[in-house]
This record gives structure tokens, C-alpha cells and sequence, in this order.
């Protein structure tokens, strides 16, 4: 037996006569009232006054310390070194003294922060072969187009990590030394991985396949180092060969792209086991010692040292707290304006005039 075939009249396509569809259901509208309304607007600029002020206090407390070491200390000798190009890879060091006017207690961060580097442009941001840094070997000897200029050297040899972005990776060497009351000198212990996000270290970011007989070295035969790199990317870490190639700590951090201009990056965390750092940095006087060579002259920029602390707000960040307190006040001043009206007014409008 055939299917019996469905009506075509008028009445075909009219919903189901049930309370869902014909839009029959309960429903509730509020009556907004001066009863109602006033005291909510009260309340919420009290509790976005309590949370200003909350994490206003949180960040208060969360210690941060900067240090610019551009053309700082014996440092302006390499600021005019890097000023030009054909001395972009003369080695030079310089150092920084600074002071610490109070300890820094429990885990303690570094990074390194540029002033006006943007990013954030978007040829800058395109300028990566994603394919080369999970390690395939035909995007290893072949990078993709996007990365160029920075694909191949003035003799075609393709350059890995290849693209803008690698190219200019933040290369200063930063060793910070502490100088006790006694006169003495000791090295600030740091932990050098473990500061990447673990999506780019174990996902995003791999090496070409080697063995026991098949060193990393060999994997990048055949490609050299990107133009202001003063190292190759497989010896990066001199101190542990886990940490070089494309899944050095270092380089995953550069390549995620900051979004401001004025930005700071992970570089180090403090290793609390030994000497006088058990408790976090002891405030005193330390020397910040720069093997000295990103560029910061060709786009005006600034360069410095941010030892931060964290809590469960996160670093010293005062965006958040500014945005409630503000918040605060515009709904107090439409709280008052509103009160103001309805006193005048009246209820239902009795005392306007006609």
C-alpha cells in the first residue's frame, strides 16, 4: 500500500493547536517600579564598589619592579652598537645596578619587556610556518611563502626557523646577581623551562624525528640560522639539550604574539632551593648583567627587566579593579539621577506640570 499523501489545502502548514506552539504558555513580565528599580542600581554600585575595592587592594599588595636597561648603566656603548646593522652581531655585555626596596615573598617571575614592538600587525603575524615548527621535514628545507623575506638567505639556504616572528626573537642573555650586606656576590638561581603554555610545548611545537644515531644537529643540516639569530636553533640551550630546537621554552614564548605594543613575556622563574632565596628574593642590592643584543632602536623602543609576583588575581594589574570602581560610580550617579527624577515627578507622573 502506498503512503498516504499529506493535505495540501490552506490549512496545511498551520502549527499544531497545542499552548507551545500557538505561544499560550504562562508568562511573566516585570513591573519595573521606583520600588524595585532604585534599590537594584544601589545595590550594584555597592557591589561593584566592594569588588574595586577587593582587587584593588589584591593588586596593592602584588609587588612588581621594573628595570630599564636600554642605554642604562654601562650599557649605551651596545644601545650604539645595535643602532646598525653591521654590527648587529658584535658580541657585547653590559650591566645594571638596581635595588629591591622590599622582599619579594613566595614564587618570584621574570620577564623581559619591550616598549612600542608591535606584535600585533598582522604581515608581522602571518609571517610563520606553522608546518616547519612541528617538525615535518618538507616545510624544514622548503618554508612556506608567507615567511617571506625571512624564508632563505642571500645563498638559498632555507632559514629555521624561517618568518618575521623568529627573526626577531628576544636574544638577550639576562643574568641577575645579588650583592649581600657581607660584601659577597651570588648568582639568582632560575628555572629555564617549564614557562611555555603545555598546549605549545607538547602540540604546536616539535623537533624533527632523531634517534640515538641521528642528533638534532643532523635533522637541520641543510637550513642555517635567521638573520639576527646569534645562535642555530638546535643549540639555544647550552645547558640542556631537552630544551632546544623548536621546542625551546624561549622561542615557544616569543612566538605567541602579544596583542599591545607595550608588552612582557616569561623569561625565567626563581628556583627557591637554594641559598637565601628559600623564601623569594631578599630585598638588597643586585647587578643585572645583559649579554646585550636585541635592537631596539629601529622602531624607538625600550627595553627592561619586570620581577613580578603572582597571586590568584594574577600579576600587578590595575585594568580590572579601575574598570569596577568606574562602574561603581556611573551606576551611583544614575542611581541619584533617577532617585532625583522620581522625587520630583512623582508617582505616575502627578507632579508634572501640564
Amino acid at each position: 500500500m502506498g503512503k498516504k499523501q499529506a493535505g495540501t489545502g490552506p490549512l496545511s502548514r498551520r502549527p499544531d493547536n497545542s499552548a507551545f506552539k500557538q505561544q499560550r504558555l504562562p508568562a511573566w513580565s516585570p513591573s519595573l517600579t521606583a520600588q524595585t528599580v532604585l534599590p537594584t542600581f544601589y545595590i550594584l554600585s555597592l557591589v561593584c564598589l566592594f569588588l574595586g575595592i577587593w582587587l584593588f587592594i589584591t593588586v596593592e599588595n602584588t609587588y612588581e619592579l621594573k628595570v630599564d636597561y636600554t642605554s642604562a648603566g654601562t650599557c649605551e656603548r651596545c644601545f650604539d652598537l645595535r643602532k646598525h646593522a653591521i654590527t648587529s652581531r658584535t658580541a657585547c655585555k653590559c650591566t645594571v645596578s638596581f635595588q629591591v626596596p622590599k622582599t619579594f615573598l613566595g614564587d618570584v617571575f621574570f620577564y623581559y619587556g619591550l616598549r612600542n614592538f608591535h606584535q600585533n600587525l598582522r604581515r608581522y603575524m602571518d609571517s610563520r610556518d606553522d608546518a616547519q615548527m612541528v617538525g615535518r621535514k618538507n616545510n624544514l628545507k622548503a618554508p612556506s611563502s608567507y615567511c617571506a623575506p625571512f624564508d632563505y638567505d642571500a645563498n638559498r639556504v632555507p632559514i629555521a626557523p624561517c618568518g618575521a616572528v623568529a627573526n626577531s626573537m628576544f636574544n638577550d642573555s639576562l643574568t641577575v646577581m645579588y650583592n649581600p650586606v657581607d660584601g659577597s656576590e651570588i648568582q639568582v638561581p632560575f628555572y629555564r623551562k617549564g614557562i611555555a603554555w603545555y598546549t605549545d610545548k607538547n602540540v604546536k611545537f616539535r623537533n624533527p624525528p632523531t634517534n640515538d644515531t641521528f642528533t638534532l644537529q643532523q635533522a637541520f643540516e641543510g637550513t642555517t640560522r635567521p638573520l639576527y639569530w646569534q645562535r642555530s636553533v638546535y643549540e639555544l640551550d647550552d645547558t640542556d639539550s631537552n630544551n632546544n630546537g623548536f621546542i625551546n621554552d624561549d622561542l615557544i614564548v616569543w612566538m605567541r604574539e602579544a596583542a599591545f605594543p607595550n608588552f612582557k613575556k616569561l623569561y625565567r622563574v626563581l628556583n627557591r632551593a637554594q641559598g637565601p632565596f628559600t623564601e623569594g628574593l631578599p630585598a638588597g642590592n643586585y647587578t643585572l648583567s645583559i649579554n646585550y643584543n636585541f635592537p631596539v632602536e629601529p622602531f624607538r623602543g625600550r627595553k627592561e627587566l619586570v620581577i613580578s609576583m603572582v597571586t590568584w588575581f594574577g600579576g600587578q594589574n590595575y585594568f580590572l579593579p579601575i574598570a569596577y570602581l568606574v562602574t561603581s560610580g556611573l551606576v551611583l550617579v544614575a542611581a541619584v539621577i533617577l532617585t532625583t527624577v522620581y522625587v520630583k515627578v512623582g508617582k505616575k507622573g502627578k507632579n508634572m506640570e501640564e
